[in-house]
């Protein structure tokens, strides 16, 4: 069975986790998969038991700047860690493939230690080893950060250079009648590997993690309205408001509140959240749970962050949504784009800082509620189709043409 590295990094939220073992679910079925993971731990969430793991020293991103997740070591001596353990990773598991999460468009302050992997992965150790093909694996939109003409005409020169120097294959999970990878990145037909679009990937429920009793007896609530702040560094004033209109809500409508944080949400930020809610008995506030799928299956209504992974889940679950797309700076034009993009189709609706006034927010509740869902056909295969390219790549086999 061939083998398949996977090295995956999270710096803020945990969408780049979820989609990267989405796609790791298929990949299990036709290879050996060893995970690289170099976020911040997440308790009780769930990667396939067949997966080999490897954890580096984690780290994160704060104000533009990457630090140790362990405060008693500087990030000097991480980043030497983690090249070290990389590499030794990278000896020891031999991969016939090698998918890196996101660069070389976007996360270039990980160079500190993916250059010396793509550098060793492209010089085998000997005349009957060979290299492994490395595959660059990438969401549907590249972020959007305001920089000047001349900045991303040097940025994309640069992404091409990386691709064409290390790389065979571009995965990108996105649908293409959605948006495009070459109206973000103007040099699409200038690279030498193929561009593949994949399809979304879309979180499918836990196989291995049974319901809890807080979950399932929740599961039961007959009226059910759910707001998330994904990996919860950022949402904190999205939750708020909805704290505050669920009040507003409550002698209007049947329904249940259920609020999750995000694992990453600071203490202050969740124990703010708990006070606010004092006295109203149709609200619940949780951190977490591997199950949210389950509950946007069940519920009426999504409020949420624009991040590609609520974004999938919607779409999978076709609940109602009102979607706040401009959580950070740093996310605000990636999410803004697919928001719009989709809201223009009719699929979900879009909340504006200004509707984060309680009574706003409310009357938009009351408004989505009263709608029907709208049905949808994008493609939400990307994780199969992932896997499919992949095989296809490394054994040499086939794939049916797509349409």
């Amino acid at each position: 069975m061939k083998k398949v590295m996977f090295y995956c990094q999270y710096l803020a939220g945990m969408g780049h986790l979820v989609r990267s073992t989405e796609i790791i679910r298929s990949l299990v079925n036709k290879f050996q998969v060893c995970f690289v993971n170099g976020g911040q731990p997440i308790p009780d969430f769930e990667m396939p038991a067949a997966v080999q793991q490897v954890h580096l020293p984690p780290i994160r991103e704060e104000n533009g700047q990457l630090e140790s997740v362990d405060p008693s070591q500087s990030i000097r001596a991480v980043k030497e860690q983690r090249k070290q353990k990389l590499l030794e990773a990278f000896e020891q598991f031999q991969p016939d493939g090698l998918m890196i999460e996101c660069f070389p468009f976007s996360k270039h302050k990980l160079k500190f230690e993916l250059i010396p992997l793509l550098d060793r992965a492209k010089a085998p150790q000997s005349a009957t080893q060979l290299a492994p093909k490395i595959i660059c694996s990438l969401r549907d939109l590249i972020m959007t950060q305001t920089r000047s003409a001349e900045m991303w005409a040097r940025r994309h020169r640069h992404v091409c250079e990386l691709i064409d120097q290390y790389f065979d294959l571009v995965l990108v999970h996105g649908d293409p009648t959605v948006q495009r990878l070459d109206e973000q990145f103007p040099y699409v037909d200038q690279l030498a590997c193929e561009v593949y679009y994949t399809g979304y990937v879309a979180q499918s429920p836990p196989r291995q993690t049974p319901l809890s009793p807080e979950d399932a007896a929740a599961l039961q609530s007959p009226a059910m309205i759910v707001a998330s702040a994904g990996g919860g560094r950022f949402g904190y004033e999205l939750l708020h408001a909805v704290v505050k209109a669920s009040a507003i809500l409550e002698p209007e409508i049947p329904h249940r509140f259920y609020l999750f944080t995000g694992p990453f949400m600071p203490e202050e930020q969740v124990t703010a959240l708990q006070a606010a809610a004092v006295g109203n008995p149709n609200l619940v506030i949780r951190r977490y749970t591997p199950h949210l799928l389950n509950y946007l299956q069940h519920a009426d209504l999504s409020i949420s962050l624009g991040g590609y992974n609520t974004t999938m889940n919607i779409l999978r679950t076709g609940v109602r949504s009102l979607i706040f797309p401009a959580a950070s700076e740093e996310q605000t034009g990636e999410q803004t784009l697919r928001a719009e993009k989709l809201a223009q189709q009719g699929v979900l609706d879009l909340l504006t800082n200004d509707d984060l006034q309680p009574e706003r927010l409310a009357a938009a509740v009351l408004r989505v509620l009263q709608r029907p869902s709208v049905a949808h056909t994008f493609d939400l295969n990307g994780a199969e189709q992932s896997a499919a390219r992949l095989k296809e790549l490394l054994y040499g086999t086939t794939l049916a043409a797509r349409s």
